[in-house]
């Protein structure tokens, strides 16, 4: 009898804690807000400020992936999903049964950057290229006009949303190659180009630094303008993803973001304004 006394009680010490947390999360001057990295910057410097404003306000930001963002709003876990990529079709039927109606928001644009190490003597490759370094068909940097070494090819993982966008828009569906580096973060692949000479990887254009060479595709350099033109191909829109449409601190967060105030927070952080 005692252990079932002593097991009811564990039952419902655990449904107190949920039904808490939830609550928790719920509460009017709280936000969490989780997904992607490339968004990261963005959310994080946006939050700050807007925090700065309002004190009473406790906003949390954490990256971990735009896969991880969505299924963290699946799972009700956070207010604010965000993501470099438009939402799955898969991902949706999940959303609509649990009764999660997920609604993207827009914030920026922004464009995917080639990198390579500053001591790399090849400045141009085309998509094609691109395309047969990343599927293993192009092994040697001396195949595109460079030194006579393996090329040591960096990616994002699959939990990425800019690896997803990089897979549709570059490798037009195929697979990376096998022995392809897969790591988790854009800044993540920005050190690892830094500390090998012979690597090439891809980051969002905010994580440009005088540490990478960003290579020209053709014909164009990634950067605010030519994103914004349409020139430069390998670029996407950015999302913040709701339980239905924005409301309550929610959206007066996104509304801050695309305010004059917040684009110019997009714009400080490297990524390419909307408005």
């Amino acid at each position: 009898m005692l252990k079932f006394k002593k097991l009811g009680l564990l039952i419902l010490i655990a449904s107190f804690v949920t039904v808490y947390s939830s609550e928790a999360r719920k509460r009017p001057n709280t936000l969490t807000i989780t997904g992607s990295t490339t968004v990261l910057p963005i959310a994080q410097r946006a939050a700050e400020e807007f925090m700065e404003s309002r004190p009473k306000v406790n906003i949390s930001v954490r990256g971990g992936g735009s896969g991880v963002g969505i299924a963290a709003l699946i799972d009700g876990t956070c207010d604010i999903s965000d993501a470099s990529r438009p939402i799955k079709t898969k991902e949706i039927t999940t959303c609509r049964s649990k009764g999660i109606n997920p609604v993207g928001t827009v914030i920026a644009k922004d464009g995917i950057a080639i990198i390579v190490h500053p001591s790399n003597s090849v400045k141009e490759l085309s998509l094609d290229q691109l395309k047969a370094i990343y599927a293993g068909e192009i092994s040697k940097w001396s195949e595109v006009g460079g030194r006579t070494k393996p090329i040591v090819a960096i990616s994002r993982d699959v939990a990425s949303g800019t690896f997803e966008v990089f897979k549709k828009l570059v490798l037009k569906g195929d697979k990376t190659k096998a022995d392809a580096l897969m790591l988790a973060s854009n800044k993540a692949v920005a050190t690892a180009v830094v500390g090998a000479p012979d690597a090439i990887g891809y980051v969002g254009i905010g994580y440009l630094s005088s540490d990478v060479k960003s290579l020209v595709i053709e014909g164009v350099t990634p950067t605010n303008e030519t994103v914004v033109s349409g020139e430069y191909k390998i670029a996407r829109p950015l999302f913040m993803y709701t339980d239905g449409k924005p409301k309550g601190l929610a959206k007066e967060f996104i509304d801050f973001i695309l305010s004059k105030e917040g684009q110019k927070i997009v714009e400080n952080v490297g990524f390419v304004p909307i408005k």
